[in-house]
Formats: C-alpha cells, sequence, structure tokens
C-alpha cells in the first residue's frame, strides 16, 4: 500500500465517521423536537443528548436551520412521505392517512411549518429545500390525482391545475391545528376537502366509488 493509499484511506474513513455523527446528531434532534416541540429544540439541547458541547454541534451542522433541515430531509426519506417525494401515485384514501399520520407528531409538523414560513427570504439557508420540495409535491399531488379521477376532476379541473390546491390545504390544514388542535380535528377535515373533489363519489370516503 502506498502513502497516497493510506491518505485516501484515512480521508474516506473520517468522512465516515463524519457521516455517522451527523445521522446520530439529526436522530437526537428528532427526539428532542418530539419531547420539547421547535421551541424546545436547541442545539444545546441536542448536543447535550450527543455528548458534544455547542460549538462542537457547529462543526456537524454550522446554524440550527442547517440541522432542521436535515431533519425534514431524513423525514422525508424515513416516513410515508417518501413515496410521495420519489413519485409514487397514492389514492386519495393514502393521502389522507398520512394527514392522519403527521397529526402524531405535532413537533416534526411544527418544524416544517416554521421553516417554511421563513424560508421564503431570499437568503434562508431552507429556501432551495422547500422550492425543490414543493415542485415534486406538486408533481406528486398531480400523478395522485389523475390516477384517481382520470385526466379530469368531477369538478373540472385538471390534475395539475387542482395539484396546488391539495398541497395548500394540507399545509394550510397544519397550521390551523397547531394553532388549536382541539378546535381542527386534521384528519377529519382533510377527508371531507376530499368528499368536495368528487361530490358523487359513493360512500364519501376518499377513493370511494
Amino acid at each position: 500500500m502506498t502513502a497516497n493509499d493510506r491518505d485516501r484511506g484515512r480521508g474516506l474513513g473520517r468522512a465516515v465517521r463524519n457521516e455517522d455523527r451527523k445521522a446520530e446528531i439529526v436522530r437526537a434532534a428528532l427526539e428532542v423536537i418530539a419531547e420539547r416541540g421547535y421551541r424546545g429544540a436547541s442545539l444545546a439541547a441536542v448536543a447535550e443528548r450527543v455528548g458534544l458541547t455547542q460549538q462542537g454541534l457547529l462543526h456537524y451542522f454550522p446554524t440550527k436551520e442547517a440541522l432542521l433541515v436535515a431533519v425534514l430531509e431524513v423525514r422525508d426519506r424515513w416516513d410515508m412521505a417518501s413515496a410521495a417525494l420519489h413519485g409514487t401515485a397514492w389514492p386519495m384514501a393514502m393521502v389522507a392517512d398520512l394527514v392522519e399520520y403527521n397529526a402524531t407528531r405535532p413537533g416534526v409538523v411544527q418544524v416544517f411549518t416554521v421553516l417554511a414560513g421563513d424560508s421564503v427570504t431570499g437568503d434562508h439557508p431552507a429556501r432551495e429545500y422547500f422550492r425543490d420540495r414543493y415542485t415534486r409535491v406538486r408533481r406528486w399531488a398531480a400523478d395522485s390525482l389523475r390516477a384517481e379521477y382520470g385526466d379530469t376532476l368531477p369538478g373540472g379541473l385538471t390534475p395539475e391545475q387542482a395539484a396546488p390546491l391539495l398541497v395548500a390545504v394540507m399545509d394550510g390544514l397544519q397550521l390551523q391545528w397547531l394553532h388549536d388542535p382541539g378546535a381542527v380535528d386534521m384528519p377529519a377535515v382533510f377527508r371531507h376537502f376530499v368528499t368536495l373533489l368528487d361530490p358523487g363519489g359513493g360512500d364519501g370516503e376518499p377513493g370511494g366509488t
């Protein structure tokens, strides 16, 4: 083995350790968010959980926003949202199940909602993430609507015209639910919305015939 080979091997080992450490930090952030909510998920709290100083954590994630974007990216890979982001069309009943699932994790929904609002500023570190995510989700929504209703929805809109409305309802309901979960039953309200897409759809359940 040459000196260059050894150097490359050491560099690869450091990169793997660095990625493993970042994954550990993201998992800890998810735990802290679940326990304490968005505001309680301070860098100091996450650093303590993984045995780092706050300055040490900043070596891996230079800002809280950068860490929270990483949390959202991992969430997109781990949970039911991953199918949406990778182009799999869903029946509306499964979309409603996703809304119901999101209602079980208010901390992560808080992170998403706060960062989505903040990211509209031009220099926000999450701006690119949300722009790209919404592009993919609108495409998934259109594919899901087309699979459910064909090229024209009962109300006359195309799937592409209705897709931004579907996404807007999902995200807007999350905001109302976070403000007053006792008054807004997010899964039930979303299922009511789905009946508006096809008023003559039978039993009123998403995907009903």
